[in-house]
């Protein structure tokens, strides 16, 4: 006779309706939300925060210890947003004190198979990292962005809202939201026209944006220039303003701009 040899620790806390699958285990100081699946040979560490309506499929790795040599035992967390989908062999590790004691996904996240989140690191609402997307410590991703397969990220790095990178890409540099990222080095490619427009984004919306980035990348300016065009230029709006806080927050500096 078979024997489901699931280990769940008893003073984890599971929600309603939750399927656990055979050979997982559940550690102590676990929350996981109601109505989530939990395939077979999945590990979920203590301090993992799990929300509602997730799937979380073979092989997955949640709340794992940093691979930081500064970490030193201390307690911290993985939360993951409801309705997020963590696929085969994705690893996402435990925060560290020395910066956010979390390493915080959003809701409706798709991370695809062998992904890899590290220690301290942000992914917004909705965000999709392809097959095996590796990102270092403290990477901040805003919602809507996509990634493609094989993707690497530096630490530190921020990618913006509505951003896609191409498959392959190696992200050594903050990458400005709503543009299409692509070659080596990873250069400005455009706006992401298509994304934007599946979001209902307007034409004028799209317009707007590209006239931003027409000013920032293309015309010439250098940063500090091309920033004061656009602010004194150009109209105010939700856009323009989280474009402009994000190339004056930038710490790693911006990607390039593209090639002729």
């Amino acid at each position: 006779m078979s024997q489901n040899l699931t280990y769940i620790h008893p003073d984890a806390k599971i929600g309603q309706s939750v399927t656990i699958e055979p050979f997982s285990f559940i550690d102590e100081d676990v929350v996981i939300g109601d109505g989530c699946t939990i395939g077979p040979n999945v590990t979920i560490k203590a301090g993992a925060r799990i929300g509602n309506n997730c799937q979380i499929y073979p092989g997955a790795v949640i709340a794992g210890e940093p691979q930081d040599l500064k970490f030193q035992g201390e307690k911290s967390l993985v939360t993951i947003g409801d309705n997020s989908i963590i696929r085969e062999c994705v690893t996402i590790n435990r925060g560290t004190a020395l910066d956010r004691s979390n390493t915080e996904i959003g809701a409706h996240v798709v991370l695809m198979a062998y992904t890899h989140v590290a220690h301290d690191c942000v992914i917004g609402d909705h965000v999709i990292l392809a097959n095996a997307v590796q990102m270092a410590g403290h990477v901040h991703i805003g919602e809507h962005a996509f990634l493609g397969g094989t993707t690497a990220v530096h630490q530190f790095a921020k990618i913006g809202a509505h951003a896609m990178i191409s498959g392959g890409s190696l992200v050594r540099k903050d990458v400005p939201p709503y543009v299409t990222a692509a070659r080596d080095p990873l250069s400005y490619m455009g706006v992401n026209s298509i994304g934007l427009r599946r979001r209902e984004f307007t034409n004028e919306k799209i317009n707007e944006l590209q006239d931003i980035y027409r000013i920032f990348y293309v015309s010439g300016l250098n940063n500090t220039d091309a920033l004061e065009k656009i602010k004194t230029e150009l109209k105010p709006s939700l856009e323009r303003d989280e474009i402009i806080r994000f190339i004056e927050d930038s710490s790693r500096g911006l990607m390039r701009g593209g090639q002729e």
